[in-house]
């Protein structure tokens, strides 16, 4: 499509704001893309797109622009970069005097036998990814830079597979069943406008995260928490598993979350979902031995997402994973005592580092909150190998 003045400016706009103001992506784009309402489909995912690629590999392309930008000709120029690397044609622009394309490839040739630089990530994310992968780093980074697959899970409270791929199909968008409840999109739409989508027939979730509810091993009737429910993906999962039988607790410190989980739980028709804010220590020590099943989703450094979240590898830092790595510990120690005895826990990451991960759970364990637990099952998820997120997911028992 042809590149407009608008569309680079709205880019550069974006990206000055990511990495200047510590903006989020997604949020950011959502905002540029609303700022316009004369903007069509193809216009906005022109945008989105080419500003997830310039995310995605900032140290790269400020390596060939010589620098990190500071004034917004610098800005476009980086954007110059990476659409003449795209193998598109620029406007006779003053930013963009000088760039070559068969100069930056051969640059850019020259550059990717770097790691760091052709994978773009801070130095000191390339040294603990070695230390904890070892030989899968290199494979596993590579895959966190492609692009995301969509996957959709069918609501078994509403329908069936066949209902989601029907009605979809209806609307030109082709889905194909991997295994249990989750769908393939294989061609990217506004899945958001849907019939199906609006009558709770489905929810967008990846493959990998779609395995942290049913290894749960929830029944109707049963009591189950969810304690660090979020907007609650995993919390409907296991609504439906529970066929809406039981009591269903969705937990987090962030309110506003929850909100978003009850609107959610409206369109997928759950009935038996309570949502709890967690203002104090209070909440859960009322939990104590109360639940037959809880699910522990804490917070990680999200490095097994980074295919749909590039810019949290700049947002990172050997301290804000430290203090990462602290929280689970404690939040494992303090709401695993809200499984009965004969209950079980599910403890998950969306990391890919064994020190958030199995590490934790060995930890816990070998530590006097841990006696009387037994692991049961502990998968790890990687993208290259399985082809979604990098995920985590142990489930323990609690034997006394």
């Amino acid at each position: 499509m042809p590149i407009y003045a608008a569309h680079l400016h709205a880019i550069a706009e974006a990206l000055q704001n990511i990495f200047r103001e510590g903006a989020y992506a997604d949020r950011e784009i959502a905002r540029i893309l609303k700022a316009d309402k004369r903007r069509g489909s193809r216009d906005r995912a022109f945008i989105a797109e080419h500003t997830y690629a310039i995310v995605r590999y900032y140290r790269l392309y400020t390596h060939l622009a010589g620098g990190e930008p500071a004034a917004k000709a610098d800005w476009l120029r980086l954007i110059g970069i990476h659409l003449l690397l795209s193998g598109e044609d620029l406007p006779d622009w003053r930013e963009f005097a000088g760039l070559d394309r068969n100069e930056l490839n051969a640059a850019l040739l020259e550059a990717r036998e770097t790691r760091v630089l052709r994978e773009s990530i801070p130095d000191w994310l390339d040294a603990v990814g070695q230390e904890q992968l070892g030989d899968d780093w290199t494979a596993t980074l590579s895959a966190l830079n492609e692009q995301a697959p969509v996957v959709l899970r069918v609501n078994r409270l509403k329908g069936e597979a066949g209902d989601v791929i029907e009605s979809l199909g209806r609307e030109g968008i082709v889905v194909e069943p991997l295994e249990a409840d989750a769908l393939l999109v294989t061609e990217r739409k506004n899945l958001f406008r849907t019939r199906a989508f609006r009558a709770g027939l489905f929810e967008v979730q990846d493959f990998s995260s779609q395995q942290a509810a049913p290894a749960l091993e929830v029944e109707p009737g049963q009591t189950v928490i969810d304690a660090c429910a979020g907007a609650g993906g995993k919390s409907l999962h296991l609504a439906a598993l529970m066929e809406n039988k039981g009591r269903l607790l969705s937990l987090d410190i962030h309110g506003w979350k929850l909100d978003e989980l009850k609107r959610r739980a409206r369109r997928n028709g759950v009935a038996n979902l309570e949502t709890r804010p967690i203002t104090s220590t209070k909440i859960t020590k009322r939990l104590t031995g109360k639940a037959d099943r809880v699910l522990l989703d804490v917070p990680c450094s999200g490095l097994g997402v980074l295919r749909r979240n590039p810019d949290a590898k700049w947002k990172l830092s050997p301290e804000v994973i430290d203090r990462v790595v602290e929280e689970q510990q404690q939040i494992l120690t303090d709401y695993s005592r809200m499984v009965r005895p004969g209950g079980k826990l599910v403890y998950a990451t969306c990391s890919i580092l064994p020190r958030e991960n199995g590490q934790q759970v060995a930890a816990f364990l070998a530590s006097p909150a841990g006696d009387g637990w037994e692991l049961e099952y502990e998968k790890s998820l990687l993208p290259q190998r399985d082809g979604y997120d990098g995920f985590f997911i142990s489930r323990l028992s609690r034997t006394r």
